[in-house]
């Protein structure tokens, strides 16, 4: 009997011994199918990652809570995000969020991404202690320089022989913005005139993102050819020179309102459209449509804002000791300037209309020199924001760096360079 119960435990062992052997062979046959190759790890499932565009009525707490955190998880990652990002909100059409999952679709969440814009990325990761972390991320940019050249054609505007030229409408907002303290692009802009941009494309993985800062202008106006540089001096601000290296931006705009057409000149004499008779025109007017925004043409202070019968609503600003300007005819001022009000430079004062003596909506732009009325078109008007001596050495030695490459482009449209090559 008792050789019947070892011959049976025998068996039992023998056969829990064939069932072990068999179960490492199948380990072995799958980590071998698992594996990419000799000395490998074993392949894992790939992460799954989701990334919401954030709408309209879309907020942080919203969007976290839609995919599984809890309370507690929502305060502290909002919490982190405006202590270590600056993040306090999210914007609507502008914002993503990715929610990675290591191991695919069923597994918990492992990492949050909110990227507020192409060139930076916060990362958000949650510790083994559960404290969540923050690791904002500045992505470099590819910056390259391109060079774009057009000329005047018989009833062209200066926009749209520039939009034939291939020039983004973004960088001839900027270009208006910079001629109009030494341009009339009513008056200057002929057939025949030539120009050309220098202007920097930014891209991110051999891809374009966005356009960045107007590097040079340069226009063959009726008085010779007005060129700008852009240059960042050695405290790290950035202005615009001329060829010599003297400031090209001056401290007041010819033209307010950019690409406004002038309907009536400067002049000492001129027939009043209403009151009929003869007597001077003390400034300048621009057509522009009811509720145009005017900005202000220089920094300056407030002095006068209110209605009279000639101007109708006007504002006047005083800019320093020798200027101030006088903006006409609006049909309603901006909010918070009043009397005493310091504004910047583009600032909104008001808007464009037709109150006082007026036949029309327009911006009727006065500049007042030392007392007396000057036209605005041709008033010599004083540079800000010189170079001292070695920020100008620095300036023509770059100038002159920035011109050769230049010159390698005007024969090759579709090229490009960049600065530090």
């Amino acid at each position: 009997m008792e050789k019947v119960k070892y011959k049976n435990l025998g068996r039992i062992v023998l056969w829990i011994a064939a069932v072990v052997a068999i179960v490492a062979v199948i380990i072995v046959i799958v980590r071998g199918v698992t594996r990419g190759g000799a000395g490998d790890d074993v392949a894992s499932v790939a992460d799954d990652t989701t990334v919401v565009d954030v709408v309209a009525g879309d907020t942080l707490s919203k969007i976290l809570s839609q995919y599984g955190f809890n309370g507690n998880d929502v305060n502290a990652i909002d919490r982190v995000l405006r202590d270590r990002a600056g993040i306090s909100g999210l914007r609507a059409d502008r914002d993503k969020i990715e929610f990675v999952r290591a191991g695919g679709t069923d597994s918990p969440i492992t990492k949050i991404t909110i990227l507020p814009g192409p060139w930076r990325r916060v990362e958000l990761t949650c510790n083994d202690a559960g404290v969540w972390e923050c690791n904002p991320v500045d992505i470099e940019r590819d910056v390259r320089m391109v060079y774009r050249q057009g000329e005047i054609l018989d009833g062209d505007s200066f926009y749209l022989a520039g939009t034939r030229a291939g020039i983004p409408a973004g960088i001839l907002a900027d270009v208006y913005d910079l001629w109009a303290f030494e341009m009339d692009f009513e008056r200057d802009v002929r057939a025949g005139q030539k120009f050309s941009v220098v202007y920097e494309e930014n891209y991110a993985n051999d891809k374009k993102v966005d356009n960045g800062a107007v590097m040079v202008v340069s226009f063959d106006a009726l008085r010779g050819n007005v060129k700008m540089y852009r240059f960042r001096k050695a405290d790290k601000t950035v202005g615009y020179y001329d060829p010599n290296g003297n400031g090209a931006i001056k401290s007041l705009k010819r033209t307010p309102i950019n690409n406004a057409k002038i309907t009536s000149s400067f002049s000492t004499r001129r027939k009043h459209p209403v009151l009929g008779f003869t007597r001077a025109h003390k400034g300048v007017d621009f057509r522009a449509p009811t509720g145009t925004p005017i900005p202000a043409a220089g920094a300056g202070r407030v002095v006068a804002r209110g209605f009279n019968r000639g101007h109708g609503n006007f504002v006047k600003i005083r800019h320093n000791g020798s200027f101030e300007t006088l903006y006409a005819h609006m049909s309603k001022f901006a909010k918070n300037v009043n009397v005493g009000t310091v504004v910047k430079q583009g600032q909104i004062i008001g808007y464009a209309g037709s109150t006082g003596m007026s036949t029309g909506p327009h911006l009727h732009y006065e500049i007042i020199k030392d007392g007396k009325h000057v036209n605005p078109m041709t008033v010599k008007l004083p540079a800000i924001n010189n170079l001292d001596a070695p920020n100008k050495q620095r300036f023509m030695e770059y100038r002159q760096q920035l011109d050769a490459k230049i010159e390698a482009l005007v024969n090759n449209p579709d090229g490009f360079f960049k600065m530090n090559d």
